[in-house]
């Protein structure tokens, strides 16, 4: 009789995410198709494996000032408490309430890249977030304070050599105020986080994509919920 082993499937796991992207860097002949496949491998890794109140996808986050972001390659947010979601001609829009963590995806990490997932982050984390009282039966409790938007980038190699050395930690650290990068994966290569202290632990090797969810799963666990959205304020548009 066959046994089961976790560190198999846990192995498994990072294995089949780093093979994926892998073979689409290798098989995909456009720069866009590419970018494309990468994306859909993270996603389907998010989709899978995140706890069902969670969900991913590739959107722009909006707020109820009509402030928009930049296209985000996936974006995790809350489909338990926020109350609606867009979808206009193939496109998702989420409220930016609903949003717990953003990333950007490439196939490479360069300082390039950092800058720019740094820029593409900072885009959701300055939009406007409401957080209405919660009615209980006694009264209220007074509005939910806003929950940090995580930040990062997922990628399959790195430029640098050491692919996970002083040079990505320099890139990672330049970061202004709200574009800070606070988790990534390299697939073949390692994963970082952030502390609240604001330095970064930088682990080479392993099994860096199993890493990495659990280290998101974990850090989510910690944020709670979203706020309770002021829908209020996104309908008063309809009179505009």
């Amino acid at each position: 009789m066959t046994k089961w082993s976790l560190q198999t499937l846990l192995s498994g796991l990072h294995d089949d995410i780093e093979m994926r992207l892998k073979m689409s860097r290798a098989t995909m002949g456009h720069p866009v198709s590419k970018g494309d496949a990468s994306e859909k491998v993270w996603l389907d890794m998010l989709s899978n494996y995140l706890p069902e109140r969670y969900r991913a996808a590739k959107a722009h986050v909006v707020d109820s000032e009509g402030n928009f972001s930049d296209q985000i390659d996936v974006v995790v947010f809350d489909r338990q408490y926020t109350p609606f979601i867009f979808k206009f001609e193939g496109q998702t829009i989420i409220p930016a309430e609903g949003v717990y963590a953003v990333f950007e995806t490439k196939q490479e990490l360069t300082a390039q890249h950092v800058d720019y997932a740094q820029k593409k982050i900072a885009s959701v984390r300055n939009l406007h977030r409401t957080s209405l009282p919660i009615p209980y039966a006694k009264g209220t409790y007074p509005p939910k304070p806003l929950i940090p938007i995580l930040g990062g980038i997922l990628t399959f190699e790195s430029s640098w050599s050491p692919p996970m050395g002083a040079p990505l930690v320099s890139a990672l650290s330049s970061a202004s105020s709200g574009e800070e990068l606070d988790i990534g994966c390299v697939a073949a290569s390692g994963e970082f986080r952030r502390n609240a202290a604001g330095d970064y632990t930088v682990n080479e090797g392993g099994k860096p994509a199993t890493a990495f969810l659990f280290n998101l799963i974990a850090t989510l666990q910690f944020s709670g919920t979203v706020p309770m959205i002021d829908v209020g304020a996104y309908s008063a548009w309809l009179a505009k």
